[in-house]
C-alpha cells in the first residue's frame, strides 16, 4: 500500500470557546472559517500571514482520504509559495507539463502547459490532497491558527453586522458569533442548505470510477487520455501519476453503472489488468465512484457569509479545475477581507470578490462544461462528430484544436473588474489591468553591488510581489530617482493602504553609488531583469510603472510615474472609487 499514514487530530473541549458566564452573548470572533479542506486552510493561513485572528471548525478530524483534487495548476503554486508551503509540495509531487490524448491505440494530440521557459513553477504537479491538506494543517498551526476537529455546525443566523454559529461538539452545543464567516465545507456544504441557498446549473448523466493504484511503472509523468481505448470500449480513460508510485486512474462507466458494484474490488481489478496489458503487480489503495455537475451560487456573498471553494461552485474533474479555482476564491478574498477589518476599505469592497469569482467561476463552468459534451457525447450525432475529429486529429492541425479531454485550469484574467484602472497608455502583451502576473527570473542584489556578478543572487519576480500593494518601477539607471520622486515613494509608502516601491532595473541598466544611494532613500527594494525576460512580458520600457494588488494581479500601469495617479488607482483597487 501507499506510504501514507493519515493522522487523527487532536479534540480541544470547547469551553474557551462557550459564553461564560452561561446565559451571556455568544463569544465574537473576527473571523470564521468553516471546512477544513484545501481553500478553507488555504484561507486560514492567508488570514493568519496578514495577522488576523482566525478560528476553524471541521466536523471530522483527519484529512481527506484517498487522492481526490489531484492535480494543482501551475498559478496554485504560486499561490502556494505566497502561502509558504509551495516548496515543499513540489519538491513531493510529481511535476508535469505534457499531456497526450489517444484515440483508441493511437496518440492524436498533445499539449505543453508551459511552452516558454522561464517560469519557477510547472505547468502542474500530481500530488494525493491529503498530503496537501497536512502540510496546509501545519502552515495553518505554526501561524497561530486556531482549528477545532469534530465541531459541527448545524445552524447558522446572519444579521447585519455579524453571523450567529449553533456548533455542535462531543462536549455538547454551544452559540458563536464571527464578524465574517468564510463557508469552506464543500460541494455538499451543509451551511448552503442551512441557509436555504441555491446553487444552479447542470448535473451530468455519467459516472466514473477512481482507481488510486499502488505500482512500479516506467510511464513518464505526464497526463494521458484516453478515447475509446481497446481495453476499456466506447468509454475513457484517464492515466496521472502520483507521489509513492500510486497511479490514479479515472474509469468512464456510464449512467446506468451500479456504484455499489462498480466500487468491489473484483470488479476494479480486472479494468485494471486490461488496461495495463500485462503481468504487473499492483494494489488498489483507494476507489470512488463520482458523477460531476457544473454549477454555482448566484452570489458568493451573502452579507456576512462568503463563500469559497465547492461550497460556492462546482465543476467536472476534467481539467482540474475545482480546488485551483478556489485557491483563486481565497487569494481573492483575503486581502479584501484584511482591509475591511482593518477599516482601510469599505466592505462594499467584498462585494467585487462575489463578482470576480463568479466571472471567473462562469469562465471555468463554460470550459468545463464543454469539456465534458465532448468527453461524453449526448447523442449518436455528437459521437459521430466527436470521433470524426478525434480521426482527423491524427494527420490534420485544425482538427487538433477541436480535440477537447479537459482545457486545464488557468487563471482567470480579471479584465472586467471595477477595482482596475483602465489603460490610458499604449500597451501590448497579456499583463493587462486584471491579468495574474506572470513570473520572471531575475537577479536580487543591492545596487552597490551590480558591478559584482557573484554578489547577485538569483531568483523569481513572484516571490518579490504578494501580501500588499507594490509599484514596480522600470528603469535604464537609477539616476531617475531624483530627489522629487524619492520623496513621492516615500510618502506612497507611508500612506495608511502601503505601497511599497520595487525597481527593476532593466537589461543593460547603469548602475553606480549616487543611484544606490537614492535608491535606499526611497526604500527601494531592488531586483535587476538580466535575461529580459520581465521587459518582454510586460512589453516595459525605461519609466513603465505597474501595481501590483496583494494577490499579484495588476491593477494599473503607466509609461511614467505620477503619485497622483498611483493614489487614484489604489483608492479604486479598495473599492473606494
Amino acid at each position: 500500500m501507499g506510504s501514507y499514514i493519515y493522522p487523527k487530530f487532536p479534540y480541544t473541549a470547547p469551553a474557551d470557546l462557550q459564553a461564560a458566564p452561561p446565559g451571556t452573548a455568544p463569544q465574537r470572533k473576527p473571523l470564521v472559517i468553516v471546512g477544513a479542506g484545501p481553500v478553507g486552510l488555504a484561507a486560514a493561513v492567508d488570514a493568519r500571514l496578514k495577522g488576523i485572528p482566525v478560528l476553524v471548525l471541521d466536523d471530522d478530524d483527519t484529512v481527506s482520504v484517498g487522492s481526490r483534487a489531484v492535480c494543482y495548476a501551475k498559478r496554485s503554486l504560486e499561490v502556494l509559495d505566497r502561502l509558504g508551503v509551495g516548496e515543499s509540495l513540489c519538491q513531493k509531487g510529481v511535476s508535469w507539463n505534457v499531456g497526450r490524448t489517444f484515440f483508441r491505440d493511437k496518440e492524436v494530440y498533445q499539449f505543453n502547459l508551459v511552452p516558454d521557459a522561464g517560469h519557477k513553477r510547472p505547468g502542474m504537479i500530481n500530488l494525493q490532497q491529503y498530503y496537501l491538506e497536512d502540510a496546509l494543517v501545519k502552515r495553518a498551526l505554526e501561524l497561530g491558527a486556531d482549528i477545532r476537529w469534530r465541531y459541527k455546525v448545524v445552524g447558522v443566523q446572519l444579521a447585519d453586522d455579524h453571523a450567529t454559529l449553533r456548533v455542535d461538539t462531543p462536549d455538547g452545543t454551544f452559540d458563536l458569533e464571527a464578524d465574517w464567516l468564510i463557508v469552506a465545507d464543500g460541494a455538499r456544504s451543509p451551511i448552503r442548505h442551512l441557509l436555504g441557498l441555491d446553487i444552479d446549473g447542470r448535473i451530468f448523466m455519467d459516472r466514473f470510477l477512481i482507481a488510486d493504484v499502488v505500482m512500479k511503472a516506467d510511464y513518464p509523468a505526464e497526463r494521458w487520455f484516453w478515447f475509446d481505448p481497446p481495453f476499456h470500449r466506447n468509454q475513457s480513460v484517464l492515466l496521472h501519476k502520483q507521489s509513492d508510485n500510486v497511479w490514479r486512474i479515472d474509469f468512464q462507466l456510464g449512467w446506468d453503472a451500479d456504484p455499489e458494484e462498480e466500487k468491489k474490488p473484483e470488479n476494479i481489478i480486472p479494468r485494471v489488468k486490461a488496461m495495463l496489458g500485462d503481468e504487473r503487480e499492483f494494489e488498489l489503495e483507494w476507489a470512488s465512484i463520482y458523477t460531476f455537475q457544473c454549477r454555482r451560487m448566484k452570489q458568493f456573498r451573502h452579507g456576512r457569509a462568503l463563500f469559497v471553494g465547492d461550497a460556492a461552485h462546482q465543476v467536472s474533474p476534467f481539467g482540474a479545475r475545482g480546488a485551483n479555482s478556489g485557491f483563486q476564491d481565497a487569494d481573492d478574498l483575503i486581502w479584501k477581507l484584511d482591509l475591511v477589518l482593518k477599516g482601510l476599505a469599505p466592505d462594499t469592497l467584498l462585494d467585487s470578490y462575489s463578482a470576480d469569482r463568479t466571472f471567473a467561476a462562469d469562465e471555468n463552468l463554460l470550459n468545463s462544461t464543454r469539456s465534458t459534451d465532448f468527453i461524453t457525447p449526448k447523442s449518436r450525432v455528437s459521437k459521430t462528430f466527436r470521433n470524426a475529429v478525434l480521426d482527423l486529429a491524427q494527420d490534420h492541425a485544425f482538427a487538433r484544436r477541436l480535440v477537447n479531454s479537459g482545457r486545464l485550469s488557468v487563471p482567470a484574467f480579471l479584465t472586467a473588474s471595477r477595482l482596475n484602472t483602465p489603460d490610458s497608455d499604449v500597451f501590448t502583451g497579456d499583463m493587462v489591468p486584471g491579468a495574474p502576473m506572470d513570473d520572471a527570473p531575475i537577479q536580487l542584489s543591492a545596487l552597490a553591488d551590480q558591478s559584482d556578478q557573484a554578489a547577485a543572487t538569483e531568483g523569481w519576480l513572484l516571490d518579490q510581489l504578494g501580501n500588499r500593494f507594490q509599484l514596480l518601477l522600470f528603469v535604464d539607471s537609477a539616476a531617475v530617482l531624483d530627489a522629487a520622486t524619492c520623496a513621492q515613494l516615500q510618502a506612497l509608502a507611508a500612506d495608511p493602504v502601503a505601497v511599497q516601491p520595487l525597481l527593476v532595473l532593466l537589461p543593460g541598466a547603469v548602475t553606480d553609488a549616487a543611484g544606490s544611494s537614492a535608491a535606499a532613500q526611497a526604500g527601494c527594494a531592488v531586483i535587476s531583469d538580466t535575461k529580459g525576460c520581465m521587459a518582454r512580458r510586460y512589453d516595459a520600457h525605461p519609466g513603465s510603472v505597474y501595481l501590483a494588488r496583494p494577490d499579484q494581479h495588476v491593477a494599473a500601469r503607466w509609461r511614467s510615474f505620477d503619485a497622483s495617479r498611483v493614489r487614484a488607482a489604489v483608492a479604486r483597487a479598495i473599492g473606494h472609487a
